[in-house]
């Protein structure tokens, strides 16, 4: 059995032409998927009987169970959500004014490492599927519309759990699927993908042009600040990763967004802003600063305002615009891996 929500819309055609159905009955399915948002088989009324029983026998709409909803006072929702064979993962529903984004994951778990996020320290599990990915984002739509307020899902963030670029073929038919214009129609400019830093799959994004935004995790402008908070940095330095950069930027004619999480007195100094300003010199760039959100197995505090705004004085000498980004869910443990450490560890003594 394979689940209908790992394909994109060439694909499903390529299958359903290997069993000797036109691009019309592809067609037919997709759109029951993403226009009418079926939740079964069964809602597919006016498909040929024979197809119907095909798919019968053959696919699933496989959709995870939410395990557990968690809404902060600043009005994010939060999902831990059941996969088939069991594994959790998280997604996060995030309000900005008439609109929500969502934070999904690409992995169960992260083999990255960071020492200050929940995912990092728990490991690595397995890769999500393209449907595994898709169906958080349905599911994060159907949630937004059926709220009192119906609110839009308007924005995309591939920053939950895992390293998308480390998943990077099930990603990239996950963005196929929600910005075809034939379903969920999602505006690329509206998608983000956000990396470690995996300087190969950069480049490789820049050459194979995938339809979304860029944000890359630094947290250090220099190789040693970075190794001692992101493990993966032994592996590519920050020259190979500003080069990958560079180029992406380039090749695309795009502005690369870098994200730093903002820790007190480890990289919120004066002297790191400096080398971050340093650093992004010349580079179509802009900074999201983001005080840190604690997790228990890391000892670091977020920055104070003092420090963050005197980070954003230093940066805004350089040229190089930046945003201080509110941190969200904080009374429900929101920050990346949070909820589902929570879960396996079971209920507290």
């Amino acid at each position: 059995m394979f689940n209908l929500y790992d394909y994109d819309r060439p694909g499903l055609i390529d299958l359903f032409g290997e069993w000797g159905y036109s691009a019309y009955h592809a067609e037919q399915v997709w759109s029951y998927l993403y226009r009418e948002h079926v939740s079964s088989l069964a809602e597919m009324v006016e498909l040929r009987p024979e197809l119907q029983a095909l798919l019968a026998k053959k696919a699933v709409l496989d959709r995870p169970e939410v395990v557990e909803a968690q809404h902060s006072t600043d009005g994010t929702h939060k999902f831990l959500l059941r996969l088939a064979d069991g594994q959790l993962i998280e997604t996060v529903l995030m309000p900005y004014r008439d609109r929500y984004t969502a934070c999904i994951s690409s992995q169960v778990g992260c083999a990255m490492g960071c020492v200050f996020c929940a995912t990092g320290q728990m490991g690595f599990e397995r890769h999500l599927t393209p449907g595994e990915i898709v169906a958080q984002v349905l599911h994060a739509q159907a949630y937004g519309a059926g709220l009192p307020t119906p609110q839009e899902l308007r924005n995309i963030v591939f920053m939950g759990m895992g390293e998308p670029l480390h998943n990077y073929e099930a990603v990239k038919t996950a963005i196929a699927i929600l910005t075809d214009d034939k379903g969920l129609a999602i505006a690329p400019r509206h998608i983000t993908v956000s990396t470690v830093g995996l300087a190969p799959a950069i480049r490789r994004l820049a050459d194979e042009e995938l339809p979304a935004n860029l944000a890359v995790s630094l947290h250090g402008a220099t190789d040693a600040e970075r190794r001692a908070l992101v493990p993966v940095a032994r592996r590519w330095e920050l020259a190979g990763l500003m080069d990958a950069c560079r180029y992406y930027a380039e090749t695309r004619n795009r502005r690369i967004f870098f994200e730093w999480t903002l820790i007190a007195a480890e990289n919120d100094t004066p002297e790191q802003a400096h080398a971050l300003g340093e650093l992004l010199r010349g580079l179509d760039a802009h900074v999201n600063l983001i005080p840190l959100n604690p997790t228990g197995d890391y000892g670091g505090s977020p920055s104070e305002r003092a420090a963050i705004a005197r980070f954003k004085e230093i940066l805004d000498g350089y040229g190089i615009p930046s945003t201080v980004r509110q941190r969200r869910g904080i009374d429900i443990d929101a920050g990346c891996g949070q909820l589902r450490e929570r879960a396996l560890a079971g209920p507290t003594p």
